[in-house]
């Protein structure tokens, strides 16, 4: 073995071992991370979301029981709805548009009808900030959904049995929050928060 192919070996052993070195630690922390992300969502929810797939054009979802097809469906759409939008000359932005690029948890519902008796599969979370407000239901208040995190992208919604053009504009909606997030930090700041005034959407194709 000549001095050149001994450089090149040593060379190769040597970046293995900071591979293998660095790898673990990399992936523990990614592990960590996801872990922090789903154990938020169920402390909102109080819900195991012990089921995980994903949506036909990869968008990953964490759920308590195994989602319907029409409802996976409807969570495509909702992001296909957003990022027209998003990427239209009315904003141009670029950043996180990809379905892979967002996880979506779905948890039980806390209620399937609304006030008014029409189907309505909703959360139940912490009045907090909406406490004393017309939505206030005594410490807590009833959401379409509710953002879970920035980074990995996340988002938690109800299980849904029918109305699923309501999981697209669910899933769009909460979405806004997080494409500004990562596009337009200062409308982001402006459209946050809710209890201040304003709803959805907030990007508008025309």
């Amino acid at each position: 073995m000549n001095t050149f192919t001994r450089i090149v070996c040593l060379t190769i052993i040597v970046t293995a071992l900071v591979f293998v070195a660095f790898k673990i630690p990399i992936k523990s922390q990614t592990v960590r991370f996801n872990d922090f992300t789903t154990d938020k969502a169920s402390r909102i929810s109080g819900d195991d979301f012990s089921f995980s797939t994903q949506t036909p054009k990869g968008v990953i979802i964490k759920a308590v029981k195994k989602p319907s097809r029409k409802l996976l469906k409807a969570i495509d759409k909702g992001f296909d709805d957003l990022f027209k939008i998003a990427e239209s000359s009315n904003y141009r932005y670029r950043r996180q548009l990809n379905h892979s690029n967002y996880t979506i948890y779905i948890a039980a519902a806390d209620r399937l009808k609304n006030a008014a008796g029409d189907y309505s599969a909703d959360l139940a979370i912490g009045s907090a900030q909406y406490a004393g407000t017309k939505y206030d239901q005594g410490g807590y208040i009833y959401v379409a959904g509710i953002v879970v995190g920035y980074n990995p992208n996340a988002f938690m919604l109800a299980e849904h049995t029918s109305d699923f053009e309501r999981v697209s504009e669910i899933v769009r909606y909460e979405g806004e929050h997080l494409v500004l997030y990562h596009n337009d930090r200062r409308l982001y700041e402006e459209t946050a928060d809710h209890s201040r005034g304003g709803g959805h959407p907030i990007l508008h194709l025309y």
